[in-house]
C-alpha cells in the first residue's frame, strides 16, 4: 500500500486541534510554568551564543506496532498511523525549536493515536449517516488543500501527491471519505455564523494578546477590518468543538482498544 501522504495533511490538522484542546485544559498552570521556563531559558542562553536554536529532533516510531488501534473492529495500521504521525511531528517539531522547550513524543503519539481513532469514528458515523460526496466537493476541497499547500492549482497538488507514491484513485477516496466527514460535522454543528456578540468578544482577546505581546505584536487592526478574520475563527472554533462534542459521544459506544 502506498504512503498515504493526504491523510498525513487531514489528520496533522485534527491532532493539533486536540493537541490545543488539552492545552486549554491546563493553561493557567503552562501559562506561568511556561513564563518561568522561558525567562529561565533566555538567562541560560544569553552566555551560549546568540540566534543558537536546538537540534531537530527525530520522529521515533521504533515501538510502534503493527496494529494501533482497533474501532468497531475495524484496525488502524502502523503506516497509517506513522503517516499521520509524522506530518504532525513535523509542526510541533518546530513549534519546540522555536520555543525551546523539549517535544514529548509518547504524549504525541498518543494524541496521533486518539485522533486516528476519532477520524474513524466520524468516517464509520458519516458512512452509517449515508453522507455522499458529489464531484463538485471533491474538487473544492483538493483545490482548498492546494491552496493550504501553497500550490497553484489541484493539478499541481495531484502531481505532488503523485511523486510521494500516491495514485489520483487514492486521493479521491480520500477527499470523498474526508467531505462525507465534514458534512457529518457541519451538521452536528448547525448554525456557525456568529453573533455580534461572539465577535466582539474574539475582538477583546485579540486586544488581549497584543497587549501582552507588546510592540512584538504589531499595530492592532481596528475592529471592522479585522471582523471578516474574526468571523472565521469563530465558525471554525464552533465547528471544533462540535467535532470535539461528537467524537467524544462515538467514542463512549464504540468498543476502541489502543496498543500503544
Amino acid at each position: 500500500m502506498n504512503k498515504k501522504w493526504l491523510l498525513s495533511l487531514i489528520m496533522a490538522a485534527f491532532v493539533m486541534f486536540l493537541a490545543a484542546c488539552n492545552s486549554d485544559e491546563d493553561s493557567a498552570e503552562g501559562d506561568s510554568e511556561g513564563e518561568g521556563e522561558e525567562t529561565q531559558q533566555q538567562e541560560e542562553g544569553e552566555g551560549e551564543g546568540e540566534g543558537e536554536q536546538p537540534e531537530m529532533p527525530e520522529p521515533d516510531l521504533e515501538d510502534v506496532p503493527d496494529v494501533v488501534a482497533e474501532v468497531n473492529n475495524e484496525e488502524i495500521n502502523k503506516e497509517e498511523f506513522e503517516s499521520a504521525y509524522e506530518g504532525s511531528f513535523q509542526q510541533m517539531a518546530m513549534q519546540s525549536q522555536m520555543s525551546g522547550q523539549e517535544l514529548d513524543q509518547d504524549q504525541l503519539k498518543q494524541q496521533t493515536a486518539e485522533s486516528l481513532v476519532g477520524q474513524e469514528l466520524l468516517t464509520q458515523k458519516a458512512e452509517e449517516e449515508g453522507y455522499e460526496a458529489s464531484q463538485e466537493e471533491m474538487d473544492k476541497t483538493l483545490e482548498e488543500l492546494a491552496q493550504q499547500n501553497q500550490m497553484e492549482s489541484k493539478d499541481e497538488f495531484l502531481a505532488a501527491l503523485e511523486e510521494q507514491g500516491m495514485s489520483e484513485d487514492e486521493v479521491m477516496s480520500q477527499l470523498e471519505t474526508q467531505v462525507k466527514v465534514d458534512q457529518l460535522v457541519a451538521s452536528e454543528a448547525g448554525d456557525t455564523e456568529p453573533t455580534e456578540e461572539e465577535l466582539e468578544e474574539a475582538y477583546a482577546q485579540m486586544e488581549a494578546q497584543q497587549e501582552q505581546m507588546g510592540e512584538e505584536g504589531g499595530e492592532m487592526p481596528s475592529y471592522e477590518d479585522a471582523k471578516p478574520d474574526l468571523e472565521e475563527q469563530v465558525k471554525t472554533q464552533k465547528e471544533q468543538e462540535a467535532t470535539q462534542k461528537l467524537v467524544e459521544d462515538l467514542r463512549e459506544d464504540a468498543d476502541v482498544t489502543v496498543h500503544l
